[in-house]
């Protein structure tokens, strides 16, 4: 499983299914063979991104949170990205070689012409298949565990929490009118 930690910038917009939040995290080079890599926008420098994540923990604006995905659809997202294509074009060549000797023509040209057009119909399947991918909530990053709660949160919920000596005495607290 793939963990990455990042801060809580703003909650996403309400839809069916879970909750989610826009978490702004460091890019690694696990991000060049994730999934979600299209639900993703790259911040001000080249080294931060956003990614849309699904908040399982229930995690607000401001906090420090660790977000996972499982290593399955990476390797899955891997094998999508870079062996089918080539897979594809390796097969469209050696196809290609076997069309010309059945055509007698050359075997060279049929072999580059059946690669370049094996690889173009991968790169169509990836296209397609990606995106399916990416709208599916398996491929997507999910909020795990918050790390730590922005400072100004915590301050107004222990303001929140505090109540006067005579409210204690008196068996009554400030808070859902305790």
């Amino acid at each position: 499983m793939a963990i990455e930690q990042g801060i809580i910038i703003r909650m996403g917009a309400p839809r069916r299914g879970p909750a989610t939040a826009w978490v702004r995290t460091v890019r690694t080079s696990a991000c060049a063979s994730c999934a979600s890599r299209d639900h993703c926008h790259e911040a001000d420098s080249k080294q931060e991104q956003e990614v849309e994540a699904i908040n399982t923990a229930g995690a607000r604006v401001g906090d420090r949170i660790q977000l996972s995905i499982r290593t399955s659809t990476m390797l899955k997202a891997i094998f999508l990205l870079y062996l089918f294509p080539i897979l594809c074009m390796l097969a469209g060549g050696i196809a290609g070689d076997a069309m010309a000797s059945r055509w007698d023509a050359n075997p060279s040209v049929l072999s580059v012409a059946g690669a370049f057009i094996c690889l173009g119909a991968a790169l169509i399947i990836v296209r397609i298949r990606g995106q399916r991918m990416g709208g599916s909530d398996e491929y997507r990053p999910k909020i795990i565990r918050i790390i730590s709660h922005e400072p100004e949160r915590l301050a107004a919920d222990n303001t929140a929490l505090s109540c006067t000596r005579s409210e204690i005495e008196a068996g009554i607290g400030s808070q859902n009118g305790r």
